[in-house]
């Protein structure tokens, strides 16, 4: 089934969030987060700072504008996996592949040491990621069969929504994050001791 092509207006709130999105990131990467106001930004996109505010919370939401196609992806590695592929392989597979392409590409790697040098940039990121777990939760539930409300499902979603986060700290982010699955899949009774 196709989707409906977006009318006109639609269009042009794409394109006005997008103008705005791209004007906030070349600003930031240019002077410096805290050196950019939001009516920099505004002027920047040609619009108001009532219309920046119309498509966006706040100055720090001006940097993360796909946040819905995150949750999305999240969801889909987990309902779209490859038959025989366990939730926890494909979510280690999604993960693994967005870790490397953010810490290797080079077209990311000012962004994350924007982000990751401003800490209001890499609090607000860690609390945005930490907002998929409900939807990482119920498709994992569902997958499972077990109540989207139980603890289990939820403590999943957190542990591997926390995972990239852990593994971005680390000297070899992809082995750590192998690391971090492994005792996910086959728990802690070693470290317990």
């Amino acid at each position: 089934m196709t989707q409906p092509t977006p009318g006109r207006r639609e269009r042009k709130k794409a394109q006005t969030r997008k103008a705005l999105a791209d004007a906030a990131l070349r600003l930031f990467l240019e002077h410096g987060y805290d050196q950019v106001s939001v009516k920099d930004v505004a002027e920047a996109a040609d619009v108001s700072v009532t219309t920046l505010f119309k498509h966006f919370s706040g100055k720090e939401a001006l940097v993360f504008d796909r946040d819905t196609e995150q949750s999305a992806a999240l969801v889909a590695a987990v309902r779209d996996r490859e038959p025989g592929s366990t939730v926890l392989d494909a979510l280690h597979a999604y993960l693994h592949g967005l870790l490397v392409t953010v810490r290797e590409a080079p077209e990311f790697r000012a962004f994350r040491e924007l982000v990751d040098g401003t800490p209001v940039l890499s609090d607000y990121a860690h609390r945005m990621w930490l907002r998929h777990e409900t939807a990482l939760a119920g498709a994992i539930a569902e997958e499972a069969g077990a109540d989207e409300d139980g603890a289990s499902a939820r403590a999943l979603a957190h542990y591997v929504l926390a995972a990239p986060r852990l593994a971005a700290g680390c000297d070899d982010p992809g082995s750590a994050l192998d690391e971090i699955f492994a005792r996910l899949k086959n728990g802690w009774a070693d470290l317990a001791g």
